[in-house]
């Protein structure tokens, strides 16, 4: 106890801990730090991306809660263009949804009533913002989805009637444009124009123009030198729709942008973590290189669900947006895109009767020619992109039985294949730069979500709520939340223990859209065994 007592000593220790808070101080104001303007307050667009970045080293500032849009309200495009003014000049680079500062969020810019002059006045301000303040800035805009059907308030009221009718429309305008129409077809069109309730259809085409002009107008912007680069997502859509049209014209209109500037994307979720390590990666000068490695079967040629692009198309775009390299094999990259598709091509929901706990031959395959490639030390982030929102139960348990679960790199398996995709590519180029209880963490949220709840607590939700003779409450839980709370709990725990990979994870799970589509991850102190 005499070192104590010696007054040098303790000279000497206080200097230690002194440089030691002044080392780690300097290294957090070191730290690249992004200004992140998410498209709405999901998790998955918001807080989740923000947690990864930031568990690769970044700090992220995020706007308020309240400014962004929800289940129940729009964003604020005044409030949040106040926000973003005051905190660019503190940020490295920029990346930014301009649906939430045109329209207020994704929903919204399908729903809005806005004149255009409003539209295009909001759209005036940031072109002046590159001139005010000297930072990186990276724009991501969405195309208006065109789904086969809709409910529970994301599109106007009527979709939820004529919303296949309208699809159906959409396809023969799409089809006409492209190299006309039969006779018969041509008259289904004219049925359809004929019969759809004008105002309905009216005011669908009508939002539809406004978002095309305003998407050509950002191209204009970007070839303006505006933007540092600008992404123009396909929400939902198909191989004949107005979303297939609508990119077209514009890929016209833009020939000559190249992709340094500029691409149109299939998918609108994963953007904002796309363009985010986009910006990481320029800010760091590397050109991370991505390989696609594909389970057997169609692989490349499998066209999902909600696109218009085969993953052979649109897997390279995506690795492009990161400002990366696609690879020719496994030894010249620095990660490997592991893309579990559909044997026979064909996608389906994740809870569909066959997403069962039963391994294919072809995922037994697949699984040995990935535990080799991380035998060999290759990094592997697995997209599993089988089935659409959600995991291949068989696929999943045959990995975790096996051990090979807790060696990849990153894992997802949410909403649409081109959402996944994207994900598995950034976390797979960020997960080197993250301490390993942090690429656990954001991993097992993953899992939890994605296989345990998505492909399994969900579809036993649905079934409780249809036995209530609840069917709608999928899209709106209300009363309905705590039961469906704990029985989608149970499911997760009930699962979550039966892996090792976490089973010792302790958490909870919330419904912050008030619907079953998406749910939080809430992870605890984990649990003794």
């Amino acid at each position: 106890m005499k070192i104590w007592n010696n007054p040098f000593r303790k000279i000497l220790l206080f200097s230690l801990l002194l440089l030691s808070f002044s080392s780690a101080q300097a290294e957090e104001n070191q730290k690249e730090t992004l200004l992140f303007l998410p498209l709405d307050n999901r998790p998955v667009c918001s807080s989740y991306v923000a947690k990864t970045m930031e568990a690769a080293g970044y700090k992220v500032l995020l706007p308020p809660d309240k400014y962004l849009a929800s289940y129940n309200r729009n964003g604020s495009p005044d409030e949040l263009w106040k926000w973003l003014v005051s905190r660019a000049p503190h940020a490295d680079a920029a990346v930014i949804s301009t649906d939430s500062l045109i329209y207020g969020g994704l929903v919204a810019s399908r729903t809005h009533h806005e004149p255009q002059a409003v539209l295009e006045q909001r759209l005036q301000r940031l072109e002046t913002l590159r001139d005010q303040f000297p930072v990186r800035l990276y724009a991501f805009s969405t195309l208006m989805r065109t789904p086969r059907a809709s409910f529970g308030a994301v599109e106007p009221p009527y979709y939820s009637k004529i919303g296949p009718a309208i699809f159906r429309y959409s396809e023969l305008c799409d089809s006409e444009d492209l190299i006309g129409l039969s006779l018969k077809d041509a008259l289904t069109k004219k049925t359809l124009s004929t019969n759809l309730p004008k105002a309905d259809l009216q005011d669908w085409l009508e939002r539809r123009q406004k978002n095309l002009n305003i998407n050509s107008k950002l191209t204009e912007m970007t070839r303006s030198n505006r933007f540092h680069f600008l992404a123009i997502g396909k929400d939902d859509n198909a191989p004949l729709s107005h979303t297939h049209m609508e990119a077209r014209k514009l890929t016209q209109e833009t020939y000559d942008l190249t992709q340094r500037t500029f691409q149109i994307i299939p998918g609108v979720d994963q953007l904002g973590l796309l363009l985010l390590t986009r910006a990481g990666n320029e800010l760091k000068r590397y050109h991370p290189r991505v390989y696609a490695y594909y389970a057997d079967g169609w692989g490349p040629r499998t066209l999902p669900q909600y696109s218009d692009m085969t993953l052979g198309q649109s897997v390279p775009q995506q690795i492009l947006a990161v400002d990366g390299r696609t690879a020719t094999s496994a030894a010249n990259a620095d990660v490997v895109l592991a893309l579990n598709t559909p044997f026979d091509g064909i996608m389906m929901d994740s809870t569909a009767p066959s997403n069962q706990f039963f391994s294919s031959p072809q995922n037994r395959t697949y699984i040995k020619q990935l535990k080799q490639l991380m035998d060999n030390g290759y990094r592997v982030s697995l997209a599993d992109v089988a089935y659409s929102n959600g995991a291949d139960n068989g696929f999943m348990n045959e990995l975790a039985k096996q051990g090979q679960l807790e060696r990849l790199t990153a894992y997802n398996g949410w909403n649409t294949a081109d959402n996944t995709v994207g994900f598995a590519i950034c976390q797979g180029i960020l997960t080197p730069q993250m301490s390993k209880p942090d690429a656990e963490k954001l991993m097992r949220i993953r899992v939890i979500d994605d296989w345990y709840y998505q492909a399994n607590a969900r579809r036993s939700a649905t079934a409780f709520l249809e036995s209530k003779n609840q069917k709608n409450a999928v899209y709106l839980l209300g009363p309905y939340q705590k039961p469906v709370h704990d029985l989608a709990l149970g499911v997760c725990r009930d699962l979550s223990g039966r892996y090792k990979f976490t089973e010792k994870s302790n958490f909870d799970i919330s419904f912050p859209w008030n619907r079953l589509f998406e749910i939080d991850v809430e992870l605890k102190k984990d649990k003794k065994k």
